[in-house]
Formats: C-alpha cells, sequence, structure tokens
C-alpha cells in the first residue's frame, strides 16, 4: 500500500503537471522525481519479492470440489461432466499433484498489456457483423438470456514449457457461438469469424470451430462472474486450440468471406495452434513412503487437446516404460488427466521421465522443442533423492 501510494503521487506528479505553476520540471523537482522513482522502484521490488514468497491470496485450487462443481447436472452438451457418483469413485491424485480445477485467481494469464482493460459491463455491446443479414447489438444480459452451456476445459499456453504452469482447468459457461451467429444469420460465402477485443487484440476463427458445438463466448467462471482480468464481460473458448486463439475482453465479431490472421499469428507463431500430447511430473512424493511396501507415489497430469488422454507412462532411470494409473473418467472430455504411479523404491538419486498417449493411441513425441512456434514437446523429466532418511 505504501509503495502503490508513493508511485500514485508519482504518476500524477508526472502525468498532471498543471497542478504545479512550473511549465517545465527545476532542477529541485527533478530530483525529486529521480529520488522518488528509485525509492519506488526499490520498495515495489521487495513488495514483489515478499509477495511472491507469502501470497496473500492464498492457492484455493485444492479447495475446489471439482464432483460438486462439474458433473452431469451442472454442464451440458458433449462435453458433459460424468455423473458426480463415478467422479467420486476415482482413485485419490498424490497429494502435491495441480489441483484438477484451477481457482479463479490461480488462473493462469498472459495478455499483449500488462493491465488488463476495465470494461464498464453496463455500457458494453458486443457487435455482430459483416456476412450477417441481422447484425446484431448484444448487452451482456442479453447473452445471458439465451440458453446456456457449461463445461469443464483445461486451456494452456502455446508459450508453455514442458512441465510448466501456463496451463489451467476451469468451469466455463457461455453460449454457443453458432447460436449467435445463427440469430444474425451468416450470408453464403462466409468463411471465417474475425474477432476483436477491447485490449487491441484479434483473432480469425475457421468455419470448423465455429459450427462446433462445444466452441462457446464465456461470460461465467467457476460459477463465478468472469473476472476481470480473464476477459470480462466476454471471451472465447475454441476446443484443441492453444490460448493464443481464444481472445477476452471479446467486442465484435464480424463474419468474412476470406482467410484473416491474428495477433502472435503475424509475429510468427502457428496459425493452427493445436497442443501437443504432453504430460507432467507435479510430485514426488518421498516423505510419504511407505515403510511396509517401499512405495513412494508419484503424481502429475497429462493433456491432449480435445482428443484425450488413453494411458500415461513412467520410467525410472533406465527401467520400462511402466503403465500409472489413470484418475478416470476425467472431469470432462475437454481436460486433463490427473496420474499416480506407486513406484517400489530404491536408495539413491533417481531420475523419473513420463509420457502420454492420447485418446487415439497416439503416443507424445520425446523431439524436445521450444515453445515457438507451436508448442513446446519433449519428455518431462524429475529427479528425486531417496536416502536412509527418507525411510522412518
Amino acid at each position: 500500500m505504501g509503495w502503490g501510494w508513493t508511485l500514485g503521487k508519482l504518476i500524477q506528479y508526472l502525468v498532471w503537471p498543471s497542478v504545479s505553476s512550473e511549465p517545465e520540471p527545476t532542477r529541485r523537482r527533478f530530483l525529486y522525481l529521480v529520488g522518488a522513482g528509485s525509492f519506488t522502484i526499490l520498495v515495489s521490488s521487495v513488495g514483489v519479492s515478499l509477495a511472491s514468497q507469502n501470497r496473500s491470496i492464498p492457492n484455493t485450487g485444492g479447495d475446489l470440489n471439482p464432483e460438486s462443481i462439474a458433473n452431469d447436472s451442472t454442464t451440458t452438451g458433449p462435453a458433459q461432466s460424468p455423473a458426480r457418483q463415478a467422479l467420486a469413485a476415482r482413485i485419490q491424485p498424490v497429494p502435491g499433484t495441480r489441483p484438477e480445477l484451477t481457482a479463479n485467481q490461480d488462473f493462469y494469464r498472459i495478455d499483449i498489456n500488462t493491465i488488463a482493460p476495465s470494461v464498464d459491463g453496463s455500457k458494453w455491446r458486443l457487435d455482430v457483423k459483416g456476412l450477417v443479414d441481422h447484425p446484431l447489438q448484444l448487452t451482456l444480459d442479453e447473452i445471458r438470456s439465451r440458453p446456456a452451456v457449461s463445461q469443464a476445459v483445461t486451456l494452456e499456453c502455446i508459450s508453455n514449457e514442458v512441465g510448466g504452469d501456463l496451463t489451467s482447468t476451469s468451469l466455463w459457461t457461455g453460449v454457443r457461438l453458432k447460436d449467435i451467429l445463427a440469430e444474425a444469420n451468416m450470408k453464403p460465402g462466409a468463411k471465417e469469424v474475425y474477432i476483436q477485443a477491447a485490449d487491441g487484440y484479434y483473432e480469425s476463427v475457421i468455419m470448423s470451430d465455429v459450427i462446433d458445438d462445444r466452441t462457446i463466448l464465456v461470460y461465467q467462471m467457476n460459477g463465478q462472474p468472469l473476472p476481470v482480468e480473464h476477459g470480462y464481460p466476454l471471451r472465447i473458448y475454441i476446443p484443441n486450440r492453444f490460448g493464443m486463439k481464444q481472445p477476452k475482453w471479446i467486442t465484435s465479431l464480424e463474419v468474412i468471406d476470406h482467410e484473416a490472421t491474428g495477433y502472435w499469428v503475424e509475429r510468427g507463431w502457428s496459425n493452427q495452434a493445436i497442443p501437443p500430447t504432453t504430460s507432467v511430473i507435479d510430485m514426488i512424493q518421498s516423505e510419504a513412503y511407505d515403510p511396509q511396501t517401499g512405495i513412494v507415489p508419484v503424481g502429475g497430469i497429462a493433456y491432449a487437446g480435445a482428443r484425450g488422454i488413453s494411458k500415461v507412462e513412467v520410467q525410472v532411470d533406465d527401467g520400462p516404460w511402466t503403465a500409472a494409473e489413470l484418475r478416470t473418467p476425467p472431469l470432462s472430455p475437454l481436460t486433463w488427466v490427473q496420474w499416480r504411479y506407486q513406484w517400489k523404491s530404491q536408495i539413491g538419486n533417481h531420475t523419473f521421465r513420463v509420457r502420454a498417449y492420447d485418446g487415439t493411441g497416439q503416443i507424445q513425441t520425446d523431439a524436445a522443442a521450444p515453445p515457438a512456434p507451436s508448442g513446446a514437446t519433449g519428455i518431462h523429466t524429475k529427479t528425486a533423492l531417496i536416502s536412509e532418511g527418507t525411510k522412518p
């Protein structure tokens, strides 16, 4: 609060200099600004460092009850979640595995601007225009009045490293994109839908994604209104695409008769942006060693876009690849799958690797590639030391 007040006063001094009778900064004022600025930067750095170690908002992702939030009575459509009883009967994840549902405040965020745009929901309108017979200007309340679709989805940033945390899972509620466009009555020759957003972002959606029943205009997240930092009042979800294809703070949908491009596509990133199959080791729980069985639980997640996960295998050192247990059924056909592996431990330093197979049985590639331009690939690896001290 202290550094925020200081920074605010400094910005006020710089941006609104009319409060001073001086037409330009004097030497004294210049030194004051330099000193105040240096102090602000110093205190800001300390504050950010402390905040990163002691978060004022706790990671409450584990407090969300997935079975209660996403089940067959709270979700609809082709990505409907299983019955609550089926979800509750699944194996338990290894403690330390990332939560099956991500709390809103913990959901990853990557934007083109440092500060999220502030949109007045009462004045906001969604423009539906272009090759349509009936252009629309819809309020948020009007969009909410349409038949709603709720589905649990995993979203991943294309810049996520193998094993990174730029991926999250949430229950999203909205209206089907194709239903809104049906109201506007797209004209013959429509090829894509060009989306513009309040933050200056833009992207174009191909027609196969436009008419997909799982593509929705989202206004609610985990049962709460869409947070400002995650796109309030409206964002889009498109299955089997990285987050770069899915704008937030949407202001207009324009039906066009040609192929268009997107913000990150123009900067060299993939136009398809389809997430490759990936798997992650979140936890090697050596402190949970069972002295009678010698078992150490190992756990993590696997994700393959909308293709699903059919198998996960773990390798320890140079041993054989061994199947892990999947926490199935998954929360929805569009989410990651948690897995656990009961490792018969041995004293020493060990290297763990994980790989996954998508719903078609296709194994993930072991070729290491950076995030640019099509998403990171490769085998996630972790090491753990099992010592006599580990074994009570």
